[in-house]
């Protein structure tokens, strides 16, 4: 027994006619996408790099705007039931070849028909399942990602702060490094000023030493002079003595 006519297929459809491409490059691209839900099916002709994928995506949201318009249905509800391209006319071209013979180009077409159908009870269930986890998952990996560049951002900030920290401390230590070495500096200045200070000192004390030497020579003669008188007084005295002694 044969299966249902194509005519016959159950579901809403949307057929693009006479494109120019052969049907069995269409053929290729719309195997990808038969029994498939919708939302698997835009992925997959989104990642195929074929020309005929445009082209079958393009008349999919055309079957399945039809679906939601004039047949009342949920998009997120609605798998690829039936895909198929016809031949269509095939326009005939021909060019000069060798010996004055003529070769035949065949510039064909093709019939792309694709329809949509509600999925099954059991199968929307699963399939309702499945992107629930696949919801799940992805809000934890975007959770994960988040709390991870949260980690790695507080961490830069960290190195960050430590970083300045450490320029700060570097900072701090030269200014006490010059303060000690302009302090250093002053008291050096100090000592060879008090030293220089010292030296005037030392040379005035000579001079004041001198001084005292040429007093203290003074006083010694102005000493010995007294004892000179004295001498001469007691010579007198002396020779006073001799007189009266003569006398009487």
């Amino acid at each position: 027994m044969t299966g249902p006519k194509t005519n016959e297929r159950p579901g809403t459809r949307a057929t693009l006619r006479g494109y120019h491409m052969s049907a069995s490059k269409a053929r290729l691209v719309l195997n990808l996408i038969r029994g498939e839900d919708v939302t698997t099916a835009r992925e997959i002709l989104a990642g195929t790099t074929r020309e005929a994928a445009d082209v079958v995506g393009k008349v999919l949201a055309s079957a399945v705007a039809n679906a939601v318009n004039n047949d009342a249905m949920n998009a997120d509800e609605l798998y690829v039931s039936a895909a198929f391209a016809d031949e269509g006319i095939t326009m005939k071209r021909f060019t000069p070849r060798a010996r004055g013979r003529a070769g035949a180009i065949r510039k064909r077409s093709c019939h792309i028909t694709v329809i949509v159908s509600r999925l099954d009870p059991e199968r929307l269930e699963a399939l309702r399942a499945s992107r629930s986890a696949q919801a799940t998952a992805s809000r934890a990996r975007r959770v994960s990602t988040s709390r991870r560049r949260a980690d790695q951002t507080a961490s830069l900030n960290k190195r960050e702060s430590a970083a300045a920290a450490a320029a700060e401390n570097e900072a701090l230590e030269a200014e006490a490094r010059e303060a000690e070495a302009a302090e250093n500096e002053s008291f050096d200045n100090e000592s060879t000023a008090i030293d220089s200070a010292e030296t005037d000192v030392v040379e005035t004390d000579d001079g004041v030493a001198t001084d005292e030497a040429e007093v203290d020579t003074d006083t010694e003669t102005a000493e010995q002079e007294p004892v000179v008188e004295a001498s001469s007084d007691e010579s007198n005295e002396t020779v006073s003595e001799d007189t009266t002694e003569e006398t009487n």
